[in-house]
């Protein structure tokens, strides 16, 4: 692990190696329970690692040069991660975002000098994330010197997650008997499952998933929080080494996000959240000693106009005028 007081030779050097707190207070029975802490990262999300092995496994093997133009889909995180990194390396990027990408996420990306591109109408089938891969497609065509990065399908997403799995594990000596991790491209989820199996371990990995998220099958419904679950299938997904799955809802998202505040001071996102009441409901099938870990993505700063927005909340989660993603 690095030394906290190194000096580095970029702000990217200092991804990975984040903190892993005790939770104390949140669950009253369960004192084992642990939390990767992924707003560390310099970029603010787990997305920072993910990104960067992107764009450095492409540069190695000479898909991606000084001056190329990254195009990519992100509902957020993503997309700041790839914005930090571009602006280091001096590669243009835009980035392909829908109507729920968040006012402060967008900001974010414009301080970084990102190009925007909105699409505004979720495909039929597929919804928003199947319209921003079509138009990622359509600019990558017509761009010259342009890359996809393609979190969804580079397999260097769930390798870049074994290092996050192998701190958690060196963390807690290798005595880890559950790990929770929240879905979307399925990246995290399946690099902590093939670390886990590669090294012959007894971890079970819960997937937490989103109601309405069809990566685990479940009937396809529409949702107002982003950031995890998917309107289409993972293609790094394999079930057989995933040993359960959980769908939490927008309300659960809210609710996990605020017990975590409010209990621990920790302000995170929405997928922290669904994980933080996944966990909860979970406990009732674990032992009270077992060691349980969960990653918490990201900070919950962008998340304050929403999940933390008492009038929002009520207006879009109990009172909800849906729009499809």
């Amino acid at each position: 692990m690095t030394k906290v007081n190194a000096i580095h030779n970029s702000i990217l050097e200092t991804i990975g190696d984040t903190p892993i707190v005790k939770l104390n207070r949140l669950f009253n029975s369960h004192k084992n329970v642990f939390a990767k802490m992924e707003g560390h990262n310099p970029g603010g999300s787990i997305k920072d690692r993910t990104a960067i092995q992107l764009l450095e496994h492409a540069f190695c093997t000479g898909e991606l040069k000084e001056g190329d133009h990254v195009i990519e889909s992100s509902s957020g995180n993503m997309a700041i991660g790839l914005a930090q990194a571009c602006l280091y390396y001096g590669l243009s990027l835009t980035v392909v975002v829908d109507t729920m990408a968040n006012k402060h996420t967008l900001k974010i990306l414009k301080a970084y000098g990102a190009n925007i591109d909105m699409v505004k109408e979720p495909a039929p089938l597929g919804g928003f994330l199947t319209a921003r891969l079509n138009r990622v497609q359509a600019l990558v065509d017509k761009t010259h010197n342009s890359f996809w990065p393609n979190q969804y399908g580079n397999p260097q997403n769930p390798l870049a997650h074994k290092q996050t799995m192998k701190e958690i594990l060196d963390a807690l000596d290798g005595k880890l008997d559950y790990m929770f991790a929240a879905t979307s491209t399925c990246g995290t989820l399946m690099g902590c499952a093939n670390y886990i199996l590669d090294n012959n371990l007894d971890t079970k990995i819960i997937a937490v998933d989103a109601v309405g998220s069809v990566i685990f099958g479940d009937t396809p419904q529409e949702r107002k929080i982003p950031g995890h679950g998917a309107g289409r299938p993972s293609t790094f997904l394999c079930k057989s080494i995933v040993d359960d799955v959980i769908h939490v809802s927008d309300a659960d998202c809210v609710d996990g996000c605020r017990n975590l505040l409010n209990k621990e001071a920790i302000l995170c996102g929405g997928s922290s959240g669904a994980v933080v009441s996944a966990v909860g409901r979970y406990l009732t099938q674990i032992p009270t000693e077992a060691n349980c870990a969960m990653i918490l993505c990201d900070r919950g700063e962008r998340y304050l106009d929403t999940i933390y927005n008492d009038e929002w909340v009520n207006d879009n989660i109990f009172n909800p005028q849906m729009i499809a993603v």
